[in-house]
């Protein structure tokens, strides 16, 4: 899953993006409004971190903003403003949660975490096929009841083709949702996570396959 953390003070912003790296997300960071703005029309996000003093514009404003817009992403408000006052503001203006600062990194995680599993976000349920368990929240996958070994991307590719089980996903999908706005993507890197995932997945004797439709993308099927 992808996130945005808007943030300029640059070492609040590498905290908490290598923090919710570490928990498994895809972080980008954007110092800005505009930024902001910018990466959100851009890019389908999971979900935003906000900090509201930003230095082109009030982070409530952008929040108001985003607010009259349907496809927006869960937004957990992280600021020193600290008043009952200013937390009532935040969420009257939209915000799905608010955070003071200073923070534990582990309750961002949480909180994060929480907001993605409300109703109808991407955490917080069991995905199946065939034999095989994805915890969304844990991150483990089981076959049999046997823990199966994959790396973060395999993980989440395989999270993106089991949510659309037969239906083809695009590489270009796969893409944007695995890598960041900073990371360097060669042409075959998904190729080479589709690959990895397969084998481990026929290893597991899983009860389901990766198929490639050249060109386009990649789908799950359950097999009998």
């Amino acid at each position: 899953m992808r996130l945005l953390v808007i943030e300029d003070e640059r070492r609040i912003a590498e905290l908490v993006a290598e923090g919710l790296r570490q928990a498994s997300f895809v972080v980008d960071t954007v110092a800005t409004v505009a930024d902001a703005q910018a990466a959100l029309e851009l890019t389908s996000y999971d979900a935003a971190v906000l900090d509201l003093g930003l230095p082109d514009g009030d982070g409530l404003r952008l929040l108001t903003a985003l607010r009259r817009k349907p496809d927006t992403p869960p937004i957990l408000v992280l600021t020193a403003r600290d008043t009952v006052e200013d937390r009532v503001a935040g969420l009257d203006a939209g915000a799905d949660d608010y955070l003071i600062k200073p923070f534990a990194m582990v309750e961002v995680v949480a909180r994060v975490k929480a907001l993605l599993r409300r109703p109808g976000g991407p955490l917080g349920v069991r995905l199946e096929a065939g034999n095989l368990v994805l915890d969304t929240v844990g991150r483990d996958v089981e076959v049999d009841g046997q823990v199966v070994p994959l790396a973060r991307q395999e993980i989440a590719i395989l999270e993106h083709l089991i949510r659309r089980l037969g239906r083809v996903v695009p590489k270009a999908v796969l893409e944007e949702k695995l890598y960041g706005m900073g990371d360097e993507l060669g042409s075959n890197a998904i190729p080479v996570h589709v690959h990895h995932l397969r084998r481990k997945l026929i290893e597991a004797k899983a009860v389901c396959a990766i198929h490639t439709v050249r060109g386009v993308g990649y789908f799950l099927e359950e097999q009998a």
